[in-house]
């Protein structure tokens, strides 16, 4: 990259820091002033015309001065040379609040409040992905002699608990077989596989037990099952009502807080957006267009996946307008990641 090129990115990153930071156009005096360019107010406005010209900057009045564009947006996000760190009191007072959560929906649940605290966006987190998941333990519990509570727990932390009628009492001895039997089938097995060994169980069960195994693996198989409507855990949605004005569209495109907020109730779509973020470790941004929803060309998404031991559970991120703190919300969302998935894996 030649130094005019190098000079008119920094003054591209200028306006996109200033304008981020006070919602107002960013004029060649006013980066001048604040920012030690090392050139004059006419380097610095014939630098913001090429930037125009370009696309990455744009003008939305006559006399107003320049604001980033989505393309000036993509272009400062893919130079981000590193990312805010968060401090190490920051990191371990978030991994301390995860850990007291009591379960996998009270540490989703927590991470989402956090990530929205820390962001002032909109923070989403994907439940854990059957697809994705293993099958850690199976108990099964006699509620009384004809009655017994399964209790399924995955390597993400999900936890599934279904209640199965006997057709005849089963005894101590007999319980103790049935879980031997049912726990060697599942134990270990991603759910697909573990839905398959489960329903082939009853072919070779002993007689005294296959009805009891027929009725256990009936429910469990609608257990394992991928079900369409993955869960999410939205928090922070009155963030967006902070920063309305950003919402508004760009004449000729739709955009408003309103749509952002009809597209939020669509989990499908939210899903679709976390569904490219199945990297542990890798964030990815996507601004206005790209996240290809019409309705949400207003905002930017930040996101990445979760997980442990080389296993994504799920997806994870926040959505605000694109006039966001890129390099904060990219640290914010990588370090709250990766610490869901330690708490996670741990349990």
């Amino acid at each position: 990259m030649s130094s005019t090129e190098e000079r008119r990115f920094q003054v591209l990153r200028a306006i996109v820091a200033d304008y981020v930071s006070t919602k107002e156009p960013i004029g060649s005096k006013t980066l001048v002033d604040r920012h030690n360019l090392g050139v004059s107010s006419a380097t610095v406005r014939n630098d913001m015309a090429v930037l125009e010209a370009e696309g990455y900057i744009s003008q939305t009045h006559t006399s107003s001065g320049r604001v980033p564009t989505d393309k000036g947006y993509r272009q400062f996000v893919d130079r981000i040379a590193e990312v805010k760190p968060l401090s190490a009191a920051e990191r371990r007072a978030i991994l301390q609040f995860l850990e007291s959560g009591v379960d996998l929906d009270d540490v989703l649940r927590r991470g989402v409040r956090l990530l929205a605290q820390l962001t002032r966006q909109v923070a989403v987190v994907q439940y854990p992905t059957l697809s994705s998941s293993s099958v850690r333990h199976l108990e099964v519990v006699a509620l009384t002699p004809a009655r017994l509570l399964l209790v399924l727990i995955t390597d993400s932390g999900r936890v599934d608990q279904r209640i199965v009628e006997l057709g005849d009492v089963v005894g101590d001895d007999d319980l103790v077989r049935l879980r031997d039997l049912l726990g060697n089938a599942l134990s270990g097995k991603r759910l697909a596989a573990a839905s398959i060994a489960v329903s082939e169980l009853a072919e070779d069960a002993p007689e005294d037990l296959r009805d009891a195994v027929i009725r256990c693996a009936t429910v469990l198989v609608e257990t394992l099952v991928e079900h369409p409507e993955d869960r999410l855990v939205l928090g922070g949605t009155v963030n967006l009502t902070r920063n309305a004005a950003d919402f508004e569209g760009l004449p000729g495109m739709p955009g408003s807080l309103r749509t952002v907020l009809e597209a939020l109730e669509e989990q499908v779509v939210v899903l679709k957006l976390l569904a490219a973020s199945q990297d542990a470790g890798r964030v990815t941004v996507r601004i206005g267009e790209e996240t290809q929803v019409a309705e949400m060309r207003s905002t930017s998404v930040v996101s990445t996946g979760y997980g442990a031991a080389g296993t994504v559970f799920g997806g994870l991120g926040v959505l605000g307008p694109t006039r966001m703190d890129y390099p904060g919300t990219i640290a914010s969302v990588a370090t709250v990641a990766r610490y869901i998935g330690e708490v996670l894996g741990e349990r």
